[in-house]
């Protein structure tokens, strides 16, 4: 497999938990939602939750979603029936063509980007930076739209746990400050840093939080301050994060769930971020790489494939017996997909012009495909959309108007880029 391309420069825009913490202390975000939205959108998003699946590298959509079997192109796989009629997968994923019947398989991304860093930006922000403005990404958005203040809980929590193209992971809250950056997870599935420590007993940790809480008491009457007040929500979400630590335990899962999603580190992050969502975590991201496949492409998607198609089934049965698939919208998606053309070392090369995404769900019509690719997967027949379709599209499914406003002092900043329409034939 390819190295990574060294011209390529990492986020510096991801939130440490310090810093996290440092910015809810702070008189508030500088981006302020515009208006106030309609009850019925209120009521429409309240409870929603989001998992995306972040295929790290640039996931073959030839050997998941869209196969071309028999085109010189297609590669050496076959293509199943699915749960839907007439609709057909890569035979690597049998488990997902028998369960379709949640899922709307989106063929036509052209998204023109095929860089590692800047299409990861690209798929996590649904639009490019502008020299003077730095977009949020996804989760922090969605941590802004569907996260309760008073909540203890992480409002965005990102797991990547491979070494490979952790610098070019996309996430970032921009304008809207560390608030809503993620709990980034880089070194294991527990967060770091939040135990106590083993030096003070748990009644002297208590005895000192109530005497901070009483001082912090007095010190208020009489003071009317929304730094102060920040200040406050701040210690109150330190605790709710320390307590939040038996979230990311899974000895606390029964062994017949831990099996069902398999001993792999992809597969226990997913039920990680089932608990996370459950105990109402606006965003989880799960990371999986590395798909980067310009050398040996079949052998890498015929390893990697078969694990992503029992993880997701296993986590879509798992919210629908939950009750939770409702409200809970789960997407596969990489930063772009992989060329026709199969080249001297096997190996497919970066593609952003004709691929496919998942959406699972919440929102989402079920059992059907949104668009279509020629014979060969060159280019787009049918349907064609770009990030920003794409993300109007996931933020209408989750009740979110994605005209919607914030605002950077005086000029409106739409959440997505302005004038763009979500895809209505996605929708339920």
């Amino acid at each position: 497999m390819s190295s990574i391309p060294g011209s390529c420069t990492p986020s510096e825009h991801a939130a440490s938990r310090r810093q996290f913490l440092g910015a809810a202390a702070a008189s508030g975000i500088t981006a302020m939602v515009s208006g106030s939205s309609a009850l019925a959108g209120e009521v429409a998003k309240r409870g929603k939750r989001v998992i995306l699946l972040w295929l790290a590298g640039g996931a073959s959509q030839f050997e998941t979603f869209d196969p071309k079997p028999g085109a010189v192109t297609g590669g050496p796989f076959r293509s199943i029936q699915t749960s839907t009629s007439g609709v057909r997968v890569s035979e690597l994923m049998p488990r997902m063509a028998a369960r379709l019947k949640d899922t709307c398989l989106i063929r036509s991304l052209n998204t023109k980007n095929a860089d590692h860093g800047g299409g990861a930006e690209l798929m996590m922000r649904g639009r490019r930076d502008e020299a003077s403005v730095r977009y949020p990404d996804m989760g922090s958005v969605l941590a802004r739209e569907l996260g309760d203040s008073e909540s203890k809980v992480p409002d965005y929590v990102s797991f990547y746990l491979q070494s490979e193209g952790q610098g070019f992971s996309g996430t970032g809250a921009g304008f809207l400050g560390a608030r809503f950056g993620p709990m980034q997870l880089h070194k294991g599935t527990t967060p770091e840093n939040l135990s106590r420590l083993d030096t003070i007993s748990a009644s002297d940790f208590a005895d000192r939080m109530a005497l901070r809480e009483s001082w912090s008491r007095a010190f208020e009457k009489g003071r009317v301050s929304a730094a102060l007040g920040s200040h406050q929500q701040a210690f109150a979400r330190v605790g709710g994060l320390m307590e939040s630590q038996k979230l990311f335990d899974l000895s606390n899962e029964s062994a017949k769930t831990r099996e069902a999603y398999g001993p792999t580190q992809f597969g226990e992050q997913a039920l990680i971020a089932r608990r996370l969502v459950e105990a109402g975590v606006p965003f989880v991201r799960v990371g999986r790489a590395w798909w980067d496949s310009h050398g040996q492409n079949f052998e890498t998607h015929q390893e990697m494939v078969p694990e992503l198609d029992h993880v997701m089934a296993t986590l879509l049965d798992d919210l629908g017996q939950r009750g939770m698939l409702k409200d809970t919208l789960v997407i596969t998606l990489s930063e772009f997909g992989r060329t026709p053309n199969i080249n001297a070392s096997l190996g497919r090369d970066h593609f952003a012009s004709a691929w496919s995404c998942s959406l699972s769900g919440c929102g989402v019509v079920g059992g059907s495909v949104y668009g279509k690719t020629d014979d060969r997967g060159d280019k787009v027949a049918e349907g064609e959309i770009g990030a920003a379709r794409l993300f109007a599209t996931i933020y209408k499914a989750l009740g979110i108007n994605p005209q919607k406003n914030y605002h950077l002092g005086s000029r409106p900043v739409p959440l997505t880029d302005p004038g763009t329409e979500p895809v209505k034939e996605v929708l339920a």
